[in-house]
């Protein structure tokens, strides 16, 4: 029997665990060609990872079954796939020189109420077939990237880049260059995206067409000519690569202890120096280099500033929704007379503030049951964020946030009974429990305190450590789970 066409195991019952450890192997025998430079020895497992079965299904269960963006559909139409049809999808994917145009979608940009974040949402066949593509390409450029990028990688997160910050400015006060990339995705230039992959030829033609493939806004097909469409499984890797080389940039333009320090998430960016002279210099520098790419700093979230000390009225800066900020302190508090604290920045608790604030109002007639299921997920993913910095007092601001409101929620839904009444119906103060809001009886899930989250110091991931680099003993340790494909394909902390 041909498995290639008729497979021996149906969709369900794929052997899962030996497929994710299957394609793990080829993609640590990636790494590590491409850390010791064999680029012929890195493009031939490349090709035979693109045509291995195990790769293919997991490629197509990513974006079937795994992806939160399954249910969008491009302009083919199709969105979850039943698991025949997934099976087929399997089956013919391969490279070719083609690429059906992309859907273009709209969603609200975090932070903005006018801004709107536009996103290109290629076909199924295009996503499974460039996840199968992410699947080869990532290790390669997990050997090259730098040790303080940490934006769209395995086995990196936010609370490592915070992390790194922490450590370059604990033991003295810097001067910072706060930037971001404008437009990073919609205006990379394309031609010097492909001339740094360096990749083999035939999917070297597959990511051109890809770049190339146009957008459709309705009923109207825009060519892309430049730019990364932002909503592809590729998009993420492509964008870190476009981006390599900044670090290096900064550190071949100075010498010695001049040399600043690049911490970079995405498009987002921060250079620490104690010399006001070098960051500004730093800022030249990047900005020429990024010019080469066809990118530039945005003028409006470009600022320096001082960890301790006030420049035009700013004091530290927000990084990735937290505040980054230095304090002074007398002698018996800290030897260096100053601290560093970390917490959720401003624009972070107003936001989550509106979002509870959103859910609640929009359930004005449900039960106190169904509130308290749409509010717990939204308090426990906000809390769990920011559960590795000092967040205790602004847990405690934002559950005395929450009782308001929801004491407002009580009284409109009983308005003529007394304080007292309302009180002891929707909290459990008969009980004992204090104010614990939660319906009656044993067998009930009581709405979840910010300040119920424990505090937890993160520990920075070792700066050129990788999920591909073999040591399973660390990366277990790190994440809890044996370092298979799942350690590898999730962005772990």
């Amino acid at each position: 029997m041909n498995t290639v066409f008729q497979p021996m195991y149906g969709w369900e019952g794929l052997p899962w665990k030996r497929i994710q450890r299957q394609v793990f192997k080829l993609q640590t025998r990636i790494y590590r060609a491409s850390c010791r430079g064999d680029v012929k020895a890195v493009h031939r497992l490349q090709r035979l990872l693109m045509k291995f079965w195990s790769a293919k299904c997991l490629a197509v269960r990513r974006v079937t079954q795994d992806n939160q963006g399954k249910k969008t559909a491009g302009i083919d139409g199709l969105a979850s796939l039943p698991p025949k049809a997934r099976l087929q999808l399997a089956q013919c994917l391969r490279l070719g020189n083609k690429a059906a145009p992309m859907r273009r979608v709209y969603i609200p940009k975090p932070g903005s109420k006018t801004e709107q974040r536009p996103l290109s949402i290629p076909t199924m066949h295009d996503r499974a077939l460039q996840a199968l593509v992410k699947l080869a390409l990532e290790p390669e450029w997990e050997a090259h990237l730098e040790p303080n990028n940490y934006g769209y990688r395995p086995g990196r997160s936010c609370r490592d880049a915070i992390g790194a910050i922490f450590l370059a400015i604990k033991q003295k006060p810097k001067f910072v260059l706060d930037a971001d990339i404008q437009k990073c995705f919609e205006r990379i230039n394309q031609t010097a995206l492909l001339r740094k992959l360096k990749t083999f030829p035939s999917l070297a033609r597959q990511i051109r067409a890809w770049l190339g493939s146009g957008i459709m806004d309705g009923e109207t097909l825009y060519p892309t000519s430049e730019g990364i469409a932002q909503g592809g499984p590729l998009s993420p890797l492509l964008a870190n690569v476009a981006l390599h080389g900044m670090a290096l940039t900064l550190n071949n333009a100075f010498k010695g202890k001049q040399r600043p320090m690049l911490v970079q998430y995405a498009d987002d960016l921060v250079v620490l120096h104690p010399d006001l002279t070098v960051i500004q210099a730093s800022q030249q520098i990047l900005s020429e280099w990024l010019t080469g790419m066809g990118l530039e700093l945005k003028p409006s979230k470009t600022r320096i500033t001082h960890m301790l000390e006030a420049i035009d009225g700013n004091v530290g800066f927000d990084f990735l929704g937290y505040s980054i900020r230095q304090y002074r302190v007398g002698k018996t508090h800290s030897k260096r007379g100053f601290k560093t604290i970390i917490k959720p920045s401003k624009a972070a608790q107003i936001r989550h503030g509106q979002r509870l604030k959103e859910i609640i109002r929009a359930r004005r007639p449900a039960t106190q049951a169904q509130l308290i299921a749409h509010l717990n997920p939204v308090i426990r993913g906000w809390s769990n964020y920011y559960s590795t910095v000092c967040s205790k007092a602004v847990f405690s601001a934002m559950d005395c946030q929450l009782y308001h409101k929801l004491r407002a929620w009580s009284y409109r839904r009983h308005p003529h009974k007394s304080r007292h009444w309302i009180a002891y119906k929707y909290w459990r103060l008969r009980e004992g429990k204090g104010w614990l809001f939660a319906p009656p009886g044993d067998k009930v899930t009581p709405l979840r305190k910010h300040e119920s989250t424990p505090i937890r110091r993160h520990v920075k991931v070792q700066s050129n450590r990788s999920p591909y680099d073999g040591d399973w003993v660390y990366w277990s340790q790190r994440t809890g789970t044996f370092p298979t494909g799942v350690v590898a394909w999730r962005s772990c902390g």
